[in-house]
């Protein structure tokens, strides 16, 4: 059997310098009687070690709970007589260093342990969480315990990543920077753009290489103060606006692979509109109307006169129609099969086969989607999302529906063709190797040469941030970790509910 004095070496031993004396148990919990250990203290004030003793006092610190249950200590300690006469401080209070400081209603070790929950978790959800664990605490002591927390050095990194978040979406923002290599946070400054990076960056020399998104003002800030840094592009954000553009491609061919892909198109009074609309905007703009004239004239919005004047005949406008998953589905096949066998089945009929099959929806839905034949489908319907995804997706991932249906996709017509050769052949360059800088010139040349103005204004974007994708492309720097801080950020915002300034936050930030 296990010793109870050994168990009790065992729970208390963070305690050094205290002896055991007594453990007595109340309603509210356990109760430790200690002691100092003797022998000779330091006056705090002349350095000079003494034994004598002047008087003795309790201290009546909490400490770290035992299986739940509150624990509170009650300490002997001595007061002590300087032996030197010179002294101002002729008595002085024994000290426990690394086990109870001064001035301190709780032990170092729980005090340590309130750190890391308040450095979690913030105020609220410290205090609903700390009775379960057996510490009485409240919501502005647990700020306390939180703002008392030091904020770790600001090391300037080799390697800086910089991005920002909204503290106020729309109208307030803050910067944050950390150690692109490691993590680890640097700084988080209030606003954003160029001024505050520039400020930021000239106070902190010593910064190498940044990364980045594709913002111009950081780009221009950082060449103000660090003109001679390497400025890295990030992979993630070159390949969504390359996705960006690919599905304003997609979707602008889809009357060609809108049939290769059994998808129809819209039919009727929407796709009548489109193509009278187009009319009417050709005809004003080879009549020398400006973009905006014809929106006021024609009572639309600019940015839709400016997509019809883009548009070189309506089939690029017309979309395929946008059809939800239903409680249909599952029967496709049942109604095409039974519509194959006997044309002149009634809706009735299937109605009653279909429900005895598990079919839950209404007869309404069922004639519905028996009229836009959506039952004569062999897959899925094809949005331009859909087909986009099926495009940028990395085939070793798609199953084999999905690999033919792509392959109708591409083959659709020869700028769907390009598009998903450009596609793969750009995803090969997001693998850092130092040829990939060659080879995206031959990229962007290929790209230019083809008739797809939503890819041609993508190589714009790269051209005007060339020196910085190529970083990106040719090393192994991101901007990841970065982002990452972010999406933390934004969990951190969440859990302070805005009740909490930004400094709080910023302290948060800093140590997570």
């Amino acid at each position: 059997m296990l010793d109870a004095k050994v168990l009790v070496r065992a729970v208390f031993r963070g305690l050094r310098g205290l002896v055991v004396e007594d453990i007595a148990e109340r309603d509210d919990g356990l109760v430790v009687t200690l002691v100092t250990s003797g022998g000779p203290a330091v006056c705090p004030m002349c350095a000079t070690p003494s034994a004598r003793v002047h008087d003795r006092a309790v201290r009546c610190p909490a400490d770290l709970p035992v299986a739940g249950v509150r624990v509170e200590l009650r300490v002997r300690v001595r007061r002590l007589i300087c032996p030197v006469a010179a002294c101002p401080r002729r008595t002085f209070r024994e000290q426990i260093p690394g086990v109870l400081e001064r001035y301190q209603r709780r032990t170092a070790r729980l005090h340590a342990a309130l750190e890391t929950l308040t450095v979690e978790l913030a105020g609220r959800a410290t205090v609903r969480v700390a009775p379960g664990l057996g510490i009485d605490l409240r919501r502005d002591t647990a700020l306390r315990v939180l703002r008392s927390v030091a904020l770790p050095d600001l090391v300037v990194p080799r390697v800086l990543g910089i991005d920002d978040f909204a503290l106020r979406r729309g109208q307030v923002y803050a910067t944050v920077l950390i150690d692109a290599e490691t993590g680890r946070r640097v700084d988080v400054v209030e606003g954003r753009g160029a001024d505050v990076v520039t400020a930021w960056l000239r106070e902190h020399p010593g910064v190498q290489v940044v990364t980045r998104d594709g913002s111009t003002v950081y780009a221009q800030a950082v060449r103000e103060a660090l003109p001679h840094a390497v400025q890295v592009a990030d992979r993630w954000h070159l390949w969504h606006n390359l996705a960006d553009a690919a599905g304003k491609e997609v979707a602008a061919h889809a009357a060609c692979w809108a049939a290769a892909a059994a998808t129809g198109m819209r039919t009727g009074r929407i796709a009548e509109t489109t193509a009278q609309r187009w009319a009417q905007v050709r005809e004003l703009r080879d009549a020398g109307v400006g973009l905006l004239d014809c929106s006021r004239r024609l009572g639309i919005a600019l940015n839709t006169v400016k997509r019809y004047d883009r548009a070189a005949k309506p089939e690029q406008i017309t979309r395929p129609p946008r059809y939800r998953t239903t409680l249909v589905d599952p029967h496709r096949d049942h109604l095409r099969q039974r519509r194959q066998d006997d044309p002149g089945v009634s809706v009735q009929q299937l109605l009653t086969e279909i429900r005895a099959l598990g079919y839950a929806g209404s007869q309404n839905l069922l004639y519905r989607y028996l009229n836009q034949q959506r039952h004569l489908d062999t897959d899925p319907h094809l949005s331009p999302r859909r087909a986009t995804r099926l495009m940028l997706t990395r085939p070793s991932n798609l199953t084999e529906r999905q690999t033919t249906r792509l392959a109708r996709l591409v083959a659709a017509c020869p700028e769907m063709t390009a598009l998903g050769g450009l596609v793969r052949s750009f995803a090969a360059l997001l693998v850092p190797d130092p040829a990939n800088a060659d080879a995206l010139t031959v990229w962007l040349d290929q790209a230019r040469a083809l008739d797809l103005p939503h890819v041609h204004s993508f190589v714009r974007g790269v051209e005007q941030d060339h020196d910085a994708v190529v970083a990106a492309l040719t090393t192994s720097y991101h901007n990841g970790r970065t982002e990452g801080v972010n999406t933390r950020t934004k969990m951190l915002k969440r859990q302070m509910y805005g009740r909490a300034g930004f400094d709080l936050l910023r302290h948060r930030i800093l140590h997570t």
